[in-house]
């Protein structure tokens, strides 16, 4: 997909191919989007499995001596990669025939009206039930999932359930004891500088292993360069290439502390990964309801900063200026939506949810994707100098990049 940002950022999506009746094109079946935003976007074994899906903490902790060996490294991957595996998929295309078929019947039979279109990516298994997690776009809408273990065993993978907006899936293989697992780490205890090792498939190129350290923690997806993803990301300069989506970034114990998921093409030893505690929570949900429930009001919203409002100044086409220079600006209302049949209006500053102050846009939805759909948030505003207070009710939210 593609917006109107500078620069790339890449899903990891993989090594594609199309192949119809009688030919095959080799492609690189990646998804791409625009990058660099601009100031107004704002160790127990392997075969040990986490506690559960609401910890997902392994409560055994090595002593730093014995991993920061000299392989420290080698120790950590040869913990976790039992349990990472290639996915494969494949996605069967129609094509349309050509109105020149009519009069050259000959030619167009040659044609194959059916294409294959496979891909590769990476995940790992959970636990002895089946439960393998990777990304939503590495299996979202395909027709066929073949997992294969770091073993070389070949299973049927079905789709559980995706959730594009955090780019996260989960995917079953038939259950057995001999399942290899991998423990899961807490990566709120994150912080910038310590190692981490990246394990997966690029390019095809299975079991591969790189090391990095964690660049930086807390990258919104506007400053990543993926828009409208309710997640911030873990930073790294692991090496991590198509291919990789999917698979586990682990720390130096073995733990998974975040799915490796996109870089930054424009750039070297730039990639990002899923924060391992918002996978806990997303994938508790697919396994759950087979899909992710949450609050919607319909509002689009940016949070003020000088920066942002100098922009808007400079920019002829930016159209309205906000009546503030601080808070949480809506800039639009989605009509119809429960936002508006509230009361609430473009050009509202958000000052509080259900009495607790706000002061940036995550912070907004935040509270709002804590309540359950139905309940009735109250929103405090600021409309041409006067305070006001509206009931909002949420409803369930589709897949809609919206609050």
């Amino acid at each position: 997909m593609a917006s109107d940002w500078k620069g790339k950022v890449v899903q990891l999506g993989v090594i594609g191919a199309v192949a119809g009746a009688s030919f095959a094109l080799g492609n690189l079946a990646t998804h791409q989007v625009t990058g660099v935003p601009s100031s107004a976007a704002p160790i127990p074994p392997a075969s040990t499995p986490a506690e559960t899906l609401s910890t997902g903490v392994s409560s055994e902790r090595p002593s730093p001596a014995s991993v920061l060996g000299p392989n420290f490294i080698a120790d950590a991957a040869q913990k976790a990669s039992p349990a990472v595996v290639r996915i494969d998929t494949e996605k069967v295309r129609e094509v349309g025939r050509s109105p020149l078929d009519q009069f050259f019947p000959e030619f167009g039979l040659r044609l194959p009206r059916n294409f294959r279109e496979r891909s590769a990516g990476s995940g790992f298994i959970l636990d002895g039930n089946g439960t393998v997690i990777t990304n939503a776009h590495v299996v979202e809408g395909v027709d066929k999932v073949a997992v294969t273990l770091n073993d070389g065993r070949k299973v049927t993978g079905k789709v559980v359930g995706t959730d594009p907006l955090t780019d996260i899936a989960v995917v079953k293989i038939p259950a057995g004891a001999n399942l290899p697992t991998v423990p899961l780490g807490d990566s709120d205890q994150l912080r910038p500088g310590e190692w981490v090792i990246a394990v997966g498939n690029p390019l095809g190129l299975d079991h591969t292993v790189t090391a990095g350290i964690i660049s930086a923690l807390n990258r919104s997806s506007d400053a990543v360069g993926v828009q409208d993803r309710r997640l911030e990301f873990i930073q790294t300069d692991a090496a991590i290439n198509p291919g990789n989506s999917g698979g586990p970034l682990v720390d130096i114990y073995g733990r998974v502390i975040g799915i490796n998921t996109a870089i930054r093409a424009d750039g070297q030893g730039i990639g990002f990964a899923i924060p391992i505690n918002k996978v806990k929570e997303i994938s508790a949900s697919l396994l759950k309801d087979g899909r992710v429930i949450r609050p919607y009001i319909g509002v689009s919203m940016l949070t003020l900063t000088p920066e942002l409002l100098q922009q808007l100044k400079d920019d002829p086409n930016s159209g309205r200026l906000p009546d503030a220079d601080k808070g949480v600006w809506i800039r639009d209302v989605v009509k119809g939506s429960p936002a508006a049949r509230a009361g609430l209006r473009a050009d509202d500053i958000i000052l509080a949810i259900d009495d607790k102050p706000v002061t940036d846009a995550k912070q907004v939805q935040d509270l709002i994707s804590a309540r359950k759909v139905g309940e009735v948030v109250s929103v405090k505003v600021q409309r041409n100098n006067k305070i006001a207070t509206f009931q909002v009710r949420t409803v369930e939210l589709s897949q809609t990049p919206v609050s």
